[in-house]
């Protein structure tokens, strides 16, 4: 059934343009025009109830009046229209159906009903629906080009093996141009437009077992299905099949409307690439990278046993430079020539400098040189990857420049180190013929960098945890009423998570404070209100109260200083805790975004938290080896894991909490949830929360 469906999305034996003019300059006569000129062999069936003929061909007043069955039909009338006529197709039997009208999701209420209404109908009738807002679907193997991008009026178009799944339809005109320059072709542009019925997760499923497709390019403005988009991506890493997406429009909105530190750390693009890297998607941050690395990627892999560091050999000291500090911007390693290279080079009379760059000065130029540096770096276990920056020769000598780099790595063996380059010049004759030799190269250096750094990183789909949410916690929450918990509620709830917190007693505010309390001082206290969430901002936490009247005294001046940040605040009680100590703070938070959905992030902890900007996020929830890579990322950290002779913090005991918390993910009535700071131990001591916050979804009590 998927094989069918395929051939019917890419190498249709027919197609029905519906709505297609006999007017060439318009754009709906532009399908029919580009399915001639690019050779496409199945049946061609224009579909205009006005016309006796369109563009010399028989026209017919619908689908269903077409005496054979439509695999595949473009719908280029207006919206209303193309309801009627994907009805039409329905009642035909078409396996796959493209609309390109707008006016759908995107048009307010009524677009809302005309895109249910669409989808409805693709769903009932086991059509395989595109669009709205769809520029259509290229194959070039087949010459099929039913689209209505200009671009594809080109009078040549080359044949690749990579696919693009783009939710812009100009997009797609976009990399067919600039690809071509670059000299990079493609087998298939699906532009998916408003995903109504499937998108880039169903669709890219579909492809992902082509032959002829060895990678894929994304254009993204938003994630609409995430499990579709991650079933599609781990499907392509186990085919071997590099996805690589380039992705806009990640609305800060959800951030603006946070209330905890978390909201304000972690923004939607923040959550967007920590989404897409637990798919195994490599997110591009140019879009030349978007262009040159998935290419590259299926080309050049990683050995078996080999560092993952990157080696640069430079004919130019300048320019090797230029790659070793981008390389280095992206937190790529870099490891110069080993010791034994280094003495082969120095018996071979072969220069390569004193530092990590590998400097063959001019006498790179020559041919032996070139090819016996390269060839023994590559051969040599402790190069990762090597990257090849060649001079000025790259430009008015392509022969010279190429030759011995392409020479050396079709004389490698099997498990030889993979080969990248980036030509300084422009030059379009060494980059054909690297690329011919099997060396994946670049236009720039960023893009090189960019995509040596995919290259080394961990990219493994990553298994959700099967860990359910504790039915203690589960209870708890259930009792909750919208909007904010107050910090008792809220590590109650966490107290279930099997976080630990400091003793502690609730006073009544409007009672005297008993002679005996369960805590000796020092002591902290605190007002317990759900409106103030950032306690120190409202005034309303004192640390080290060393007596009774002290805590009386403290008391009054919170009050005072809470009432004059926020008039009128519900005063729940005195929250008063025992005065712990640790060797550091962290933040833990999980917080719901509208693209990426719920994430756990963890951070260094405090008040100073937003100024750091030093967090890790992952999709929630997260597993305890997860948790344990997000805690190494965190830069601050390394305060806790000895650094300098320090004593080492308790960071096992923190990613168990880490791992515990993001269980919240699993009640969608959480909005945003945080335990900050918590308090991390010496070795073996464990955690202790110090604060605690819970927003509940409006309506869900």
């Amino acid at each position: 059934m998927r094989d069918s469906l395929l051939d019917a999305l890419v190498s249709p034996a027919s197609i029905a343009l519906v709505g297609a003019s006999n007017t060439e300059g318009k754009l709906t006569a532009r399908p029919m025009r580009f399915l001639r000129r690019h050779g496409y062999a199945g049946r061609i069936y224009p579909v205009n109830p006005g016309r006796e003929t369109v563009l010399g061909e028989k026209a017919w007043p619908t689908v269903s009046a077409i005496p054979e069955k439509i695999d595949f039909a473009y719908i280029l009338v207006d919206a209303d229209p193309a309801i009627a006529a994907l009805q039409d197709c329905a009642a035909a039997g078409v396996k796959v159906v493209a609309i390109l009208a707008d006016g759908f999701a995107e048009a307010g209420a009524e677009g809302e009903r005309r895109q249910a209404e669409v989808c409805r109908i693709a769903r009932d009738a086991g059509i395989l629906l595109i669009g709205p807002n769809s520029m259509g679907v290229v194959h070039t193997p087949s010459g099929f080009a039913a689209t209505t991008n200009a671009a594809f009026g080109a009078e040549e178009i080359g044949r690749g093996r990579l696919a693009v799944i783009s939710q812009s339809g100009s997009v797609i005109g976009t990399l067919l141009s600039r690809g071509a320059a670059r000299g990079i072709d493609f087998s298939t542009f699906v532009s998916v437009g408003n995903e109504a019925a499937s998108g880039i997760g169903e669709i890219g499923e579909i492809l992902v077992d082509h032959p002829e497709i060895d990678g894929f390019l994304l254009f993204m403005e938003t994630i609409r299905n995430r499990q579709a988009l991650g079933q599609f991506a781990a499907k392509a890493h186990a085919a071997g099949k590099p996805v690589v997406a380039y992705m806009i429009g990640k609305s800060e909105e959800g951030q603006a409307l946070s209330v905890s530190h978390t909201g304000a750390l972690t923004g939607s693009s923040e959550a967007a690439d920590a989404l897409l890297r637990s798919f195994g998607i490599r997110k591009a941050d140019q879009l030349e990278t978007l262009l040159e690395a998935p290419g590259a990627l299926f080309k050049a892999r990683l050995k078996p046993g080999r560092p993952k560091s990157a080696t640069v050999i430079a004919t130019t000291g300048g320019g090797g430079a230029m790659v070793v500090d981008q390389l280095s911007a992206r937190g790529v390693t870099i490891s110069g020539a080993s010791a034994a290279t280094r003495a082969h080079f120095a018996e071979r009379k072969i220069p390569c400098g004193h530092g990590k760059l590998v400097d063959v000065t001019l006498a790179g130029a020559r041919y032996e040189v070139m090819k016996e540096a390269v060839s023994t770096l590559i051969r040599d276990p402790e190069t990762g990857v090597l990257i090849v920056a060649i001079g000025s020769s790259a430009q008015f000598d392509p022969e010279l420049a190429v030759k011995p780099i392409a020479d050396a790595v079709a004389e490698a063996p099997a498990d030889a180190a993979p080969v990248l380059a980036f030509p300084l010049p422009h030059a379009p004759d060494s980059m054909r013929l690297l690329e011919a030799g099997g060396v994946p190269t670049f236009r720039t250096v960023e893009s090189c960098a960019e995509t040596v750094a995919m290259l080394m990183a961990d990219i493994v789909p990553a298994a959700a945890p099967a860990a359910a949410l504790p039915d203690a916690a589960r209870r708890q929450i259930d009792a909750l009423p919208s909007g904010i918990a107050d910090e008792v509620v809220a590590s109650s709830v966490f107290r279930a998570l099997g976080l630990t917190g400091p003793g502690q007693i609730v006073l009544d505010p409007d009672a005297d404070i008993p002679d005996a309390l369960p805590v000796g001082f020092p002591v902290v206290a605190k007002l317990v209100s759900p409106d103030l969430p950032h306690k120190t901002e409202a005034g309303a936490i004192r640390v080290g109260i060393r007596n009774r009247a002290e805590l009386a005294t403290a008391i009054t001046e919170m009050r005072a200083s809470a009432e004059r940040y926020h008039s009128g605040f519900a005063l729940r009680g005195i929250l008063v805790q025992e005065l712990c100590e640790g060797l550091g703070e962290a933040l833990i938070g999980l917080s719901r975004d509208p693209v990426a959905g719920p994430v756990v992030t963890v951070a260094m902890g405090g008040v100073m938290t937003e100024i750091y900007k030093d967090s890790a996020v992952r999709p929630a929830p997260v597993g305890i080896s997860a948790a344990r890579s997000m805690i190494r990322q965190v830069k601050g950290f390394a305060l806790l894991r000895g650094y300098r002779g320090k004593p080492e913090g308790d960071l096992d005991a923190l990613a168990d909490a880490v791992a515990a918390f993001s269980l919240l993910a699993h009640d969608e009535r959480i909005e945003e949830a945080e335990a900050n700071p918590v308090l991390v131990r010496p070795a073996g001591a464990g955690i202790v929360m110090l604060d605690a916050l819970i927003r509940i979804r409006a309506g869900s009590a």
